[in-house]
């Protein structure tokens, strides 16, 4: 049998600084994403979209943009993804903006940490996503999510999965990073987060850095993928709001997929800041509804 799988929809920008991420799960769906997996044998379920509050578009309070919304949408998602994992299903939740994802990995850790299983963390993202309200002006939450899972935020994110900090530095590898501030980036080096930006996966390429951030990956392993659509070249993927140029190609993107996929081990994705306002008739949600195909066992590998 295939993997059991459950959509669960966040339409929301709450986070961001740019409209239009609110309309993600639906241009996912509509670029085939459930018969997609299901052609790759998952068995899929689509719980809908979660509820929360509207965008108010205002401006940051203490340091935070909409921080009582965006908390919101966080207990949403961490429950929704918390109760699926319980069923022993697959989530997989689509964005919407990236500050959501301090829910659904707050949800996953304490999955693992019940059940006893370590968990591996796989970000792939144009940014470090480490951003605190003291190191940038814009206090747009998505830049937070990994800083605030990381124990820098405030204490209602950081708190949401019932430890302090949700997850171990440890736990996490970035992939794709090419976009970072310079306060950000000592905070980054001060933590001791593994990052394997661009630079690196132009010396040494996609599948060394593939290899690296999967060695010593235990046998009973959560791997958590959180793909936010703008780790990819905007030349392939136009529709995101935060685009940073020399992402990796559609190539490097699928072999990046392929090799998560051969581990047997992912138990959870997040497809997050697909913006299909910014898009080309939904080009780049099919990208990503291809990638995701990938990640449950697509392959153009024809050796034996």
């Amino acid at each position: 049998m295939g993997p059991r799988v459950s959509l669960i929809g966040a339409p929301t920008d709450i986070g961001a600084g740019t409209r239009g991420a609110s309309m993600g799960p639906e241009a996912l769906r509509v670029a085939g994403l459930r018969p997609t997996l299901e052609a790759q044998g998952a068995e899929v379920e689509d719980r809908g979209d979660l509820a929360g509050p509207a965008n108010p578009q205002r401006a940051p309070s203490a340091g935070y943009r909409h921080l009582d919304e965006v908390l919101q949408w966080n207990r949403a998602v961490h429950d929704a993804v918390a109760a699926e994992l319980e069923r022993d299903r697959l989530p997989i939740l689509l964005g919407g903006d990236h500050s959501l994802s301090v829910g659904s990995i707050s949800a996953v850790a304490r999955h693992c940490r019940r059940t006893g299983r370590p968990l591996r963390i796989l970000w792939l993202d144009a940014h470090a996503d480490f951003n605190t309200s003291l190191l940038t002006p814009s206090g747009n939450l998505h830049g937070m999510p990994v800083a605030c899972l990381c124990g820098f935020g405030p204490d209602a994110l950081v708190d949401l999965g019932g430890r302090r900090p949700a997850i171990d530095p440890g736990e996490i590898r970035q992939i794709g990073i090419r976009s970072v501030d310079q306060g950000e980036k000592r905070l980054v080096h001060e933590v001791g987060l593994e990052v394997y930006d661009m630079r690196y996966v132009d010396e040494v390429g996609m599948r060394r850095t593939l290899e690296i951030a999967l060695a010593d990956l235990a046998r009973d392993a959560h791997v958590h993928v959180s793909f936010d659509v703008d780790f990819l070249d905007p030349d392939i993927a136009p529709g995101v709001g935060t685009t940073v140029p020399g992402g990796p190609s559609y190539r490097e993107a699928q072999l990046c997929m392929e090799m998560i996929a051969d581990t047997g081990r992912m138990g959870s994705l997040d497809i997050m800041e697909l913006n299909p306002a910014l898009d080309l008739k939904n080009r780049t949600a099919e990208v990503a509804v291809d990638l995701a195909a990938s990640l449950f066992g697509k392959s153009t590998l024809m050796r034996r």
